[in-house]
């Protein structure tokens, strides 16, 4: 028994199968590969050419409209194909030539396939598109409009989306930052919606297709790479924390948990009547204990708090890995000047005739994806100034001199956990850093 399997695959949409990939024990294996402005089947002719002197049993296909780009096609192969008797089956559809003859139900199929192929020229008009890195198709992001085959700034709105990212800098807050926005704009944006601006990769001068794929440095971005780094932390840092603490005004909002029953303290505030004097205390909202943990007052844990960090802090960076850390970096940056000079060797190869122009179109697409997968890679690495930042912040006035909400900044840059202890009555505190 003779087993030959065909493909025919669009590099813009999809890869070759593997020879595996097809379940069965194939003698040979027929693979056209289409370009976007040619729709040629070599390989195919050639299988029919074989076929001829040595026919085949079965045929193994992923889909039918791989046999043409028409109806008509398609139906004229599958009849030359039942004619020399070699029974085909599809991979991918609900088809075996034995259970599908030449009729109506085959009938109902081929409209099908027409209609995929509707959709299928639509996905490959938006994959010519991605070759000249235009825009996608949709709704402008605010702060953008459509120029000449990129975004550009829009001068009216952009300096809200600007301000929106800088206060979200300055305070950590996203809930802040909506409200910030609503306040001096009214501009009125819900915080799922401020949540995909922080995220958005085209204000950072990227552009995103639906398929994934990024590509960097399309257009003028909104925030800089070095901004776009530091909001990325600061929403992987507030994502630790529970839910609606991350806009909290207190320093050492949830930061705090008792070391006995691991429940989180929340920052209540007591105040007696006709007097402006408030009283902060951090207490256990979910204690399993009998008698409850005792409510703890703010500021001695806030004091202990800077106490321990301008002593453990820099303990704590000394032990970090530094040479390590180089290493990937350098690792990282070897590995995209290398994808650049590819790139910058693109325009010489298509004039020497190695390398038709869809050819180097596409192969610069791939090479600018993986820059941005190795940028995006470099991006979330700790910044190598860290040893010098912990000297800073080691001395107690620095930390006296800020405000809550700035303190509530810096702790969150370098504390994951504040654990509450309680010894002989006294209050001890064991911090744990992010690094």
């Amino acid at each position: 028994m003779k087993i030959i399997a065909y493909s025919y695959t669009d590099p813009l949409l999809e890869s070759s199968p593997d020879r595996g990939d097809w379940g069965w024990e194939v003698d040979r294996v027929y693979e056209d590969l289409g370009k976007p402005d040619s729709s040629g089947r070599s390989q195919l002719q050639q299988l029919f050419s074989d076929c001829q002197t040595e026919p085949a049993d079965y045929l193994l296909i992923r889909r039918l409209e791989e046999l043409g780009d028409t109806v008509e096609e398609i139906s004229d192969r599958l009849n030359q194909l039942e004619v020399m008797g070699i029974a085909i089956i599809a991979t991918e559809q609900p088809y075996t030539s034995e259970n599908y003859p030449l009729g109506a139900d085959l009938l109902n199929l081929l409209h099908a396939i027409q209609r995929q192929q509707r959709s299928r020229r639509i996905r490959q008009g938006h994959a010519r598109n991605r070759l000249e890195v235009a825009p996608p198709p949709g709704k402008v992001p605010y702060g953008y409009r459509r120029g000449k085959g990129k975004y550009t700034i829009d001068r009216s709105t952009s300096p809200v989306v600007k301000d929106f990212f800088e206060h979200f800098l300055l305070y950590g807050s996203l809930r802040g930052s909506v409200r910030y926005l609503a306040k001096k704009y009214g501009k009125k944006i819900s915080v799922t919606t401020g949540r995909r601006w922080l995220t958005n990769p085209v204000y950072r001068g990227n552009t995103a297709y639906h398929n994934g794929e990024i590509i960097s440095n399309t257009h003028i971005p909104i925030i800089s790479k070095e901004e776009a780094a530091q909001v990325d932390r600061l929403l992987r840092r507030n994502s630790r924390l529970p839910s609606r603490t991350a806009s909290a005004p207190r320093s050492l909002a949830g930061l705090v948990v008792c070391a006995e029953c691991q429940s989180h303290l929340t920052v209540t505030r007591v105040t007696q009547r006709n007097q402006d004097k408030e009283y902060l205390y951090l207490r256990s909202t979910s204690c399993p204990q009998r008698p409850k943990c005792q409510a703890i007052p703010y500021q001695e844990v806030l004091e202990h708090t800077i106490e321990a960090v301008c002593r453990d802090l820099p303990l704590a960076v000394a032990g970090v890995n530094f040479p390590q850390l180089d290493a990937i970096k350098n690792s990282l940056g070897q590995a995209i000047a290398r994808q650049q000079e590819i790139l910058a060797q693109l325009p010489a190869l298509i004039e020497t005739g190695i390398l038709d122009d869809e050819t180097a179109k596409l192969r610069a697409y791939k090479l600018r994806t993986e820059i941005s997968t190795l940028e995006a890679k470099l991006a979330i690495l700790p910044p190598v100034n860290l040893r010098s930042v912990a000297q800073a912040v080691s001395i107690p006035q620095f930390w006296l001199d800020l405000s809550e909400t700035e303190r509530r900044f810096y702790f969150r840059e370098f504390i994951r956990q504040i654990e509450i202890v309680y010894q002989n009555q006294e209050l001890k505190l064991q911090i744990i850093f992010i690094f």
